[in-house]
């Protein structure tokens, strides 16, 4: 058998690298091989259509093994298991506990309370956590971060009344000051010196963290991959830094921290990210110097992202939550929240909910992502996406250790301002259609309505103290594509009607595009199957009770339907040209002003035509 095997091989000759990129010359035809198949990402570093052997033999992280440092392949030696997560706001004890309760018997075992600053007390964590025990489940608490150190007293005496095993306590409260600095610009300053009390409190809880870096934040708020994990690892080290100067051991210290981080859509960079994310803080920690290794292990709680959720068509976020969580599960995460498809627009209901649980619940028990180690581990593909993000993440956090570290750089807003940066390009993509948002601003449902929906406002159980700080400007990507088309529908939507003739192909591309163009913005567009005459059209479209008429043929023939129509219509409504023909001067001499093409600002030209509607 063994011989026929290394015959069955010696068939064959591997090709080299040259080989391949000459045979896809070939079928480029002449095409340029970085414009056509080299990706650019956002990140930093370019991707190529393909990798060999060759290309990770000179990377470190395929050398790495599970559960060992530095932990590029994972916390855990012989599996991949992770904790369901979903969270809860208590704002009424008896209730918030009922909730858990229930939703323990349908596969969380992880629960996160967030609890109002104004309800902690004895009396609240005792009645939320009765009948719950919490050596059996991971335990998560958030409050207003001036009584987060209250709260950690209050569970430290009930953990201790119930006689609870400490080994077996496995959960976490946010204490993250710098958050509120960087998201609302708020001076919490003063906070920071609870941080070695806070550990202190709980240092004989070796797995209940205290100190957490919420990197999701700006992941919310529109960050590149890259940026989220650069600043993750530079927040980290800013409490690494703070604590140790505060005499906190090294290694508790380190094992207080917890990363609350963000996935978005982009599949095999997300799950790369969590294994570049890993690899670093190792390092970080390492330079520490723990008395073991277990100190650099880090601990990543992921949730998916708000950011490109919608308000139209909001069952596509299951399919970008979805995808989100195979990234964060596969990428080795300690445990996952999966955002509920409906959280832009209402407080998430039992359905949305459940079906979030059963995202996750799918991927452990059906798809079985929990039994295997790293699965990424040994592509070509994946590990050089662990080691580009790595060598771009080092590049920020150097940067940032630079301006002072991470404080002083969030102090100063540099921090602030490289993300409003990406999220204002981001916005401006999304305009154009660079960026595509499914259902938003590419192939929206054209017959679908708000029914009342509007963006859910954030609210704050602190107050609103005045900022002293800039701050990070969390916008949704949909949020401009939505407000559009919520005024349209509630203002006068208007009819826009394809007049379509002349080349079969090009009329039939046009009217489509030119349909899901129009849709974005909530108009009701009238598809057609061809006219014989543009007067046939025109009238057509006219008895239709149209408000825009667009005009769909193939270039070559604008130059003769484009400019009788026009005439013809006469101004009795709008007159759009889908495409940017080469006689498109000729046509704006005639008067014509109004274009529809791929190179447009969808958006802005959206906002155009509802002006000109009196809209």
């Amino acid at each position: 058998m063994s011989n026929n095997k290394e015959k069955l091989f010696t068939e064959f000759q591997a090709p080299t690298t040259q080989e391949w990129l000459d045979k896809i010359q070939v079928d480029l035809k002449g095409a340029d091989f970085n414009k056509r198949l080299v990706w650019r990402t956002n990140e930093g570093f370019n991707v190529q259509p393909f990798y060999r052997r060759e290309d990770v033999l000179k990377l470190k992280t395929p050398e790495a093994l599970p559960g060992e440092f530095p932990f590029v392949r994972g916390n855990h030696k012989d599996n991949n298991a992770w904790y369901v997560r979903q969270d809860i706001f208590a704002e009424d004890a008896k209730a918030a506990n009922a909730k858990a309760l229930d939703i323990l018997n349908k596969g969380i075992d992880s629960l996160g309370f967030h609890i109002p600053g104004k309800m902690v007390s004895k009396e609240f964590v005792e009645t939320l956590l009765n009948d719950i025990y919490c050596e059996c489940v991971e335990v998560n608490f958030s409050t207003c971060k001036s009584k987060t150190l209250q709260l950690a007293e209050l569970l430290k005496a009930y953990f201790e009344e119930k006689g609870y095993d400490k080994e077996k306590i496995v959960g976490s409260i946010d204490f993250d000051p710098i958050e509120k600095l960087i998201i609302k610009g708020k001076n919490v300053l003063p906070l920071l010196d609870e941080a070695p009390k806070l550990v202190e409190a709980l240092k004989d809880y070796p797995s209940f963290r205290c100190i957490s870096v919420n990197s999701v934040s700006l992941n919310n708020a529109g960050a590149y991959i890259v940026q989220e994990l650069g600043y993750a690892l530079a927040w980290g080290n800013e409490y690494m830094q703070q604590l140790t100067e505060a005499g906190v051991d090294a290694d508790l210290a380190a094992k207080k921290v917890k990363f609350n981080m963000g996935v978005s859509e982009n599949y095999f960079m997300e799950l790369a990210k969590f294994r570049a994310a890993r690899m670093l803080w190792a390092q970080i920690v390492k330079q520490y110097e723990p008395k073991c290794d277990c100190a650099c292990k880090m601990v990543v709680n992921a949730i998916t992202s708000e950011y490109n959720q919608t308000l139209f068509d909001s069952y596509v976020n299951l399919l970008r939550s979805q995808t989100e969580a195979m990234s964060a599960t596969l990428g080795g995460v300690h445990s996952l929240v999966v955002t509920p498809f409906d959280t832009p627009y209402e407080e998430p209901n039992d359905f949305s909910e459940r079906i979030a649980r059963n995202q996750q619940l799918l991927l452990k028990e059906e798809c079985h992502f929990a039994q295997v180690v790293d699965p990424g581990a040994g592509s070509y593909y994946i590990e050089h996406l662990t080691d580009s993000l790595a060598q771009q993440a080092w590049k920020i956090f150097l940067q940032v250790e630079e301006e002072g570290g991470f404080l002083e750089s969030a102090k100063a807003g540099k921090v602030q301002d490289v993300i409003n940066e990406t999220n204002a390009k981001r916005h401006a993509d999304a305009a154009k259609r660079k960026e595509f948002l499914l259902g938003t601003n590419q192939f929206p449902n054209f017959t679908e309505k708000s029914e009342g929906k509007t963006a859910r406002q954030a609210c704050c159980c602190c107050g609103e103290e005045e900022s002293e700080f800039k701050a990070v400007n969390a916008t949704r990507l949909a949020a401009d594509f939505e407000d559009l088309r919520i005024h349209t529908e509630n203002t006068r939507v208007p009819v826009a009607f394809m007049l379509t003739i002349g080349n079969l192909a090009m009329r039939q591309a046009r009217a489509q595009f030119s349909c899901n163009f129009l849709a974005c913005a909530g108009y009701k567009v009238m598809d057609n199957l061809g006219f014989k005459t543009v007067e046939e059209g025109v009238d057509a479209a006219l008895e239709a009770g149209a408000d825009i008429i667009v005009i769909c043929s193939s270039d070559d023939e604008y130059a003769e339907y484009a400019i009788p129509a026009f005439k013809y219509l006469d101004g009795r409504a709008m007159f759009v040209v889908a495409g940017a023909p080469a006689c498109m001067e000729d046509l704006k001499a005639a008067g014509i002003e109004n274009f529809i093409h791929v190179r447009c600002n969808v958006l802005e030209t959206l906002k155009e035509y509802n002006a000109k509607l009196g809209i």
